[in-house]
Protein backbone atom coordinates (compact mmCIF):
# COMPACT_ATOMS: atom_id res chain seq x y z
CA UNK A 1 0.00 0.00 0.00
CA UNK A 2 1.21 3.56 -1.04
CA UNK A 3 2.28 6.09 1.69
CA UNK A 4 2.72 8.87 -0.55
CA UNK A 5 -0.10 11.06 1.20
CA UNK A 6 -0.59 9.48 4.59
CA UNK A 7 0.48 12.47 7.46
CA UNK A 8 3.53 11.79 9.70
CA UNK A 9 1.90 13.19 13.51
CA UNK A 10 4.42 13.50 16.24
CA UNK A 11 2.72 13.33 19.60
CA UNK A 12 4.28 13.63 22.87
CA UNK A 13 5.30 10.57 24.50
CA UNK A 14 5.39 10.17 27.99
CA UNK A 15 7.61 7.08 29.78
CA UNK A 16 5.48 5.70 32.59
CA UNK A 17 8.08 2.23 33.37
CA UNK A 18 10.68 0.22 31.38
CA UNK A 19 12.33 -2.83 32.34
CA UNK A 20 9.28 -4.76 32.22
CA UNK A 21 10.32 -7.63 30.03
CA UNK A 22 8.42 -8.73 26.94
CA UNK A 23 6.17 -5.68 27.77
CA UNK A 24 2.43 -6.40 26.93
CA UNK A 25 -1.15 -6.92 27.10
CA UNK A 26 -1.79 -3.24 28.34
CA UNK A 27 -5.58 -2.96 29.87
CA UNK A 28 -7.48 -1.07 32.41
CA UNK A 29 -10.31 -3.00 35.03
CA UNK A 30 -13.34 -1.95 36.19
CA UNK A 31 -11.48 -0.53 38.91
CA UNK A 32 -9.78 2.01 37.08
CA UNK A 33 -6.69 -0.01 37.95
CA UNK A 34 -3.69 -0.94 34.96
CA UNK A 35 -2.80 -4.26 34.39
CA UNK A 36 -0.52 -5.55 31.43
CA UNK A 37 2.28 -8.53 31.06
CA UNK A 38 5.76 -9.53 31.55
CA UNK A 39 5.77 -12.43 28.93
CA UNK A 40 9.45 -12.82 28.54
CA UNK A 41 10.49 -13.48 32.44
CA UNK A 42 12.76 -16.74 33.05
CA UNK A 43 12.88 -18.68 36.41
CA UNK A 44 16.16 -21.12 35.52
CA UNK A 45 16.13 -20.87 32.05
CA UNK A 46 12.39 -21.46 31.69
CA UNK A 47 9.49 -19.42 30.92
CA UNK A 48 7.75 -17.48 33.90
CA UNK A 49 5.57 -14.54 32.68
CA UNK A 50 3.69 -12.43 34.90
CA UNK A 51 0.90 -10.59 34.82
CA UNK A 52 1.31 -7.02 36.37
CA UNK A 53 -0.59 -4.02 37.97
CA UNK A 54 0.86 -0.66 37.41
CA UNK A 55 1.02 1.97 39.81
CA UNK A 56 0.52 5.10 37.18
CA UNK A 57 1.53 7.56 39.00
CA UNK A 58 4.98 5.99 39.84
CA UNK A 59 5.65 3.42 37.89
CA UNK A 60 5.89 0.81 39.98
CA UNK A 61 4.66 -2.80 38.88
CA UNK A 62 3.30 -5.17 41.35
CA UNK A 63 3.12 -8.57 40.31
CA UNK A 64 -0.22 -9.89 40.35
CA UNK A 65 0.00 -13.47 39.35
CA UNK A 66 2.19 -16.08 37.65
CA UNK A 67 0.26 -18.22 35.22
CA UNK A 68 1.60 -22.06 36.13
CA UNK A 69 0.02 -25.28 34.49
CA UNK A 70 1.40 -28.88 33.93
CA UNK A 71 5.08 -27.43 35.79
CA UNK A 72 5.36 -25.46 33.03
CA UNK A 73 5.04 -21.37 33.76
CA UNK A 74 2.78 -19.05 31.29
CA UNK A 75 3.83 -16.53 28.36
CA UNK A 76 1.12 -14.60 28.69
CA UNK A 77 0.61 -11.92 25.82
CA UNK A 78 -2.71 -10.54 25.00
CA UNK A 79 -5.59 -9.24 28.06
CA UNK A 80 -9.22 -8.37 28.12
CA UNK A 81 -11.72 -7.36 30.57
CA UNK A 82 -14.84 -8.63 31.04
CA UNK A 83 -17.79 -6.60 32.57
CA UNK A 84 -17.61 -9.22 35.76
CA UNK A 85 -14.25 -7.38 36.19
CA UNK A 86 -12.31 -10.61 35.00
CA UNK A 87 -9.30 -9.99 33.27
CA UNK A 88 -9.35 -12.93 30.38
CA UNK A 89 -5.53 -13.51 28.93
CA UNK A 90 -4.47 -15.05 26.42
CA UNK A 91 -1.25 -17.23 26.92
CA UNK A 92 1.41 -18.31 24.26
CA UNK A 93 1.90 -21.64 26.63
CA UNK A 94 -1.67 -22.34 28.23
CA UNK A 95 -4.14 -20.97 25.62
CA UNK A 96 -6.89 -19.01 27.22
CA UNK A 97 -6.93 -17.65 30.85
CA UNK A 98 -9.05 -16.15 33.46
CA UNK A 99 -8.16 -14.10 35.70
CA UNK A 100 -10.81 -12.90 38.39
CA UNK A 101 -10.56 -9.94 40.86
CA UNK A 102 -9.06 -11.72 43.85
CA UNK A 103 -6.13 -12.97 41.65
CA UNK A 104 -7.00 -16.45 40.83
CA UNK A 105 -5.92 -17.85 37.52
CA UNK A 106 -7.98 -20.73 35.75
CA UNK A 107 -6.76 -22.20 32.31
CA UNK A 108 -10.24 -22.09 30.34
CA UNK A 109 -10.00 -24.52 27.78
CA UNK A 110 -7.60 -27.32 27.17
CA UNK A 111 -9.58 -28.75 24.02
CA UNK A 112 -11.20 -27.87 20.50
CA UNK A 113 -12.85 -30.84 18.83
CA UNK A 114 -10.38 -33.14 20.40
CA UNK A 115 -7.48 -31.33 19.09
CA UNK A 116 -5.44 -29.65 22.10
CA UNK A 117 -5.74 -26.20 21.82
CA UNK A 118 -2.99 -23.73 20.52
CA UNK A 119 -1.36 -21.40 22.25
CA UNK A 120 -3.07 -17.90 22.14
CA UNK A 121 -1.41 -14.41 21.70
CA UNK A 122 -4.18 -11.49 22.18
CA UNK A 123 -7.70 -10.70 22.63
CA UNK A 124 -10.95 -8.93 22.02
CA UNK A 125 -14.69 -9.12 22.90
CA UNK A 126 -17.65 -8.07 20.87
CA UNK A 127 -20.48 -6.25 22.16
CA UNK A 128 -22.25 -10.05 22.55
CA UNK A 129 -20.03 -11.23 24.91
CA UNK A 130 -17.99 -13.43 22.64
CA UNK A 131 -14.31 -13.33 22.96
CA UNK A 132 -12.22 -13.54 19.63
CA UNK A 133 -8.79 -14.71 20.60
CA UNK A 134 -6.23 -15.56 18.26
CA UNK A 135 -3.38 -18.34 18.86
CA UNK A 136 0.01 -17.98 16.49
CA UNK A 137 1.38 -21.14 18.84
CA UNK A 138 1.27 -24.47 18.44
CA UNK A 139 -0.36 -26.83 21.15
CA UNK A 140 -0.71 -25.62 24.40
CA UNK A 141 1.97 -27.22 27.35
CA UNK A 142 3.25 -29.41 28.31
CA UNK A 143 3.81 -29.79 24.43
CA UNK A 144 6.83 -28.10 23.12
CA UNK A 145 6.63 -24.36 22.47
CA UNK A 146 6.31 -23.78 18.76
CA UNK A 147 5.70 -20.50 16.94
CA UNK A 148 3.97 -20.30 13.46
CA UNK A 149 6.45 -17.65 11.90
CA UNK A 150 8.32 -20.18 9.40
CA UNK A 151 4.73 -22.56 9.05
CA UNK A 152 0.95 -21.04 8.40
CA UNK A 153 -0.22 -23.22 11.50
CA UNK A 154 -1.34 -19.71 13.47
CA UNK A 155 -5.05 -19.65 14.25
CA UNK A 156 -8.25 -18.03 15.05
CA UNK A 157 -10.65 -19.24 17.75
CA UNK A 158 -14.13 -17.70 19.58
CA UNK A 159 -14.65 -18.63 22.92
CA UNK A 160 -18.56 -17.59 22.99
CA UNK A 161 -20.89 -16.28 25.41
CA UNK A 162 -22.36 -20.36 25.85
CA UNK A 163 -18.92 -21.15 26.92
CA UNK A 164 -18.62 -23.30 24.10
CA UNK A 165 -15.11 -22.77 21.26
CA UNK A 166 -14.81 -22.91 17.88
CA UNK A 167 -11.31 -22.88 15.56
CA UNK A 168 -13.10 -20.08 13.17
CA UNK A 169 -10.21 -19.25 10.97
CA UNK A 170 -6.43 -20.85 10.75
CA UNK A 171 -3.48 -20.73 8.08
CA UNK A 172 -1.84 -17.65 9.34
CA UNK A 173 1.87 -16.83 9.46
CA UNK A 174 1.76 -15.75 13.16
CA UNK A 175 -1.75 -14.25 13.94
CA UNK A 176 -2.05 -11.72 16.26
CA UNK A 177 -3.49 -8.49 17.15
CA UNK A 178 -7.64 -8.55 17.17
CA UNK A 179 -10.28 -5.86 17.55
CA UNK A 180 -13.94 -5.72 17.14
CA UNK A 181 -15.69 -2.53 15.81
CA UNK A 182 -18.33 -0.52 17.52
CA UNK A 183 -21.24 -1.47 15.26
CA UNK A 184 -20.29 -5.49 16.24
CA UNK A 185 -20.00 -6.11 12.47
CA UNK A 186 -16.38 -6.21 11.57
CA UNK A 187 -13.29 -7.90 13.10
CA UNK A 188 -9.81 -7.68 12.68
CA UNK A 189 -6.94 -9.60 12.65
CA UNK A 190 -3.22 -8.88 12.22
CA UNK A 191 -1.20 -11.56 10.65
CA UNK A 192 2.43 -10.61 11.59
CA UNK A 193 4.77 -11.73 8.90
CA UNK A 194 3.47 -10.66 5.74
CA UNK A 195 2.28 -7.60 7.46
CA UNK A 196 -1.15 -7.73 6.64
CA UNK A 197 -4.83 -6.96 8.49
CA UNK A 198 -7.57 -9.14 7.13
CA UNK A 199 -11.21 -7.92 8.21
CA UNK A 200 -14.45 -10.37 8.58
CA UNK A 201 -18.04 -9.65 8.82
CA UNK A 202 -19.58 -11.15 12.31
CA UNK A 203 -22.84 -12.78 11.24
CA UNK A 204 -23.39 -14.84 15.07
CA UNK A 205 -21.65 -15.74 17.86
CA UNK A 206 -18.47 -17.08 16.19
CA UNK A 207 -19.35 -17.18 12.65
CA UNK A 208 -17.10 -15.11 10.56
CA UNK A 209 -17.69 -14.51 6.72
CA UNK A 210 -16.06 -12.53 3.57
CA UNK A 211 -12.99 -12.87 4.86
CA UNK A 212 -11.20 -9.71 2.67
CA UNK A 213 -7.51 -8.06 3.14
CA UNK A 214 -8.37 -5.00 4.82
CA UNK A 215 -5.02 -3.17 4.79
CA UNK A 216 -0.89 -3.92 4.67
CA UNK A 217 1.41 -2.31 6.63
CA UNK A 218 4.28 -0.57 5.49
CA UNK A 219 7.57 -1.02 6.02
CA UNK A 220 11.67 0.07 5.49
CA UNK A 221 12.75 -3.03 7.90
CA UNK A 222 12.79 -6.88 7.57
CA UNK A 223 11.27 -8.69 10.31
CA UNK A 224 8.29 -6.23 11.19
CA UNK A 225 4.35 -6.41 11.26
CA UNK A 226 1.03 -5.31 12.83
CA UNK A 227 1.01 -6.33 16.64
CA UNK A 228 -1.52 -5.18 18.87
CA UNK A 229 -4.11 -2.48 17.99
CA UNK A 230 -6.93 -0.44 19.51
CA UNK A 231 -10.17 1.61 17.78
CA UNK A 232 -10.81 5.42 18.54
CA UNK A 233 -14.89 6.56 19.11
CA UNK A 234 -14.48 7.10 15.27
CA UNK A 235 -13.78 3.89 13.64
CA UNK A 236 -10.17 4.60 13.37
CA UNK A 237 -7.34 1.68 13.87
CA UNK A 238 -4.41 2.61 15.71
CA UNK A 239 -1.98 -0.07 15.20
CA UNK A 240 1.54 -1.31 16.67
CA UNK A 241 3.86 -1.47 14.16
CA UNK A 242 6.69 -3.73 15.41
CA UNK A 243 9.73 -2.80 14.52
CA UNK A 244 9.06 0.29 12.36
CA UNK A 245 9.29 2.49 14.97
CA UNK A 246 5.93 4.13 14.45
CA UNK A 247 2.25 2.84 15.11
CA UNK A 248 -0.31 3.19 11.84
CA UNK A 249 -3.66 4.60 11.93
CA UNK A 250 -6.35 3.66 9.63
CA UNK A 251 -10.01 4.67 8.97
CA UNK A 252 -12.88 3.01 8.52
CA UNK A 253 -12.91 1.31 5.60
CA UNK A 254 -8.80 0.04 5.81
CA UNK A 255 -7.44 3.60 4.49
CA UNK A 256 -4.07 3.96 5.62
CA UNK A 257 -4.16 8.15 6.92
CA UNK A 258 -1.45 8.64 9.51
CA UNK A 259 1.71 7.17 10.69
CA UNK A 260 2.84 8.44 14.52
CA UNK A 261 6.31 8.60 14.78
CA UNK A 262 7.21 6.79 18.11
CA UNK A 263 10.78 6.93 20.33
CA UNK A 264 10.88 3.16 20.34
CA UNK A 265 11.19 0.88 17.60
CA UNK A 266 9.56 -2.39 18.79
CA UNK A 267 5.72 -0.95 20.19
CA UNK A 268 3.72 -4.32 20.57
CA UNK A 269 0.18 -3.15 21.71
CA UNK A 270 -1.85 -0.15 22.45
CA UNK A 271 -4.66 0.44 24.43
CA UNK A 272 -7.28 3.48 25.58
CA UNK A 273 -7.86 4.69 28.76
CA UNK A 274 -12.04 4.16 29.54
CA UNK A 275 -13.48 7.10 28.52
CA UNK A 276 -10.29 9.44 27.31
CA UNK A 277 -8.62 9.95 24.73
CA UNK A 278 -5.16 8.56 26.44
CA UNK A 279 -3.49 5.89 24.95
CA UNK A 280 -1.29 3.05 26.75
CA UNK A 281 1.83 1.76 24.57
CA UNK A 282 3.90 -1.13 25.79
CA UNK A 283 7.27 -1.62 23.25
CA UNK A 284 9.75 -4.24 23.35
CA UNK A 285 13.36 -1.57 22.93
CA UNK A 286 13.02 -0.64 26.25
CA UNK A 287 10.36 -2.98 27.40
CA UNK A 288 8.37 -0.26 28.70
CA UNK A 289 5.18 1.54 28.74
CA UNK A 290 4.94 4.94 27.34
CA UNK A 291 1.54 7.41 26.64
CA UNK A 292 0.18 9.25 24.58
CA UNK A 293 -2.86 11.47 23.97
CA UNK A 294 -4.72 11.01 20.40
CA UNK A 295 -7.00 13.40 19.06
CA UNK A 296 -10.35 11.04 19.48
CA UNK A 297 -11.46 9.09 22.79
CA UNK A 298 -11.21 5.83 22.51
CA UNK A 299 -14.01 2.78 21.37
CA UNK A 300 -16.65 1.99 24.17
CA UNK A 301 -15.65 -1.31 25.57
CA UNK A 302 -18.96 -2.23 26.56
Amino acid sequence: MSTDKVEKLQVKFTKVAEGLLGSEGPVFNKDGEFIMVAPEMEEDGQSAGQILKINLQNGQPTVWCRPKFHDVGGIPAGCQCDQENNIWVADMRHGILKVTPQGQVTQMVREQDGQVMQGCNDCAFDYQGNLYVTAPAGPIAPQPYQRSMQEPFGSLYCLKRDGNIVKVDTGFFFSNGVAVSADNKMLIVAETKPRKLWAYDIIGDGQLTNKRLWATLPHVNEGTGPDGMDFDCQGNLIVANWGEWSLEVFDSTGKHIYTIDCPFDKPSNVHFQPNSNRVYVTEHHFHGLWHFDWKHQGQKQY
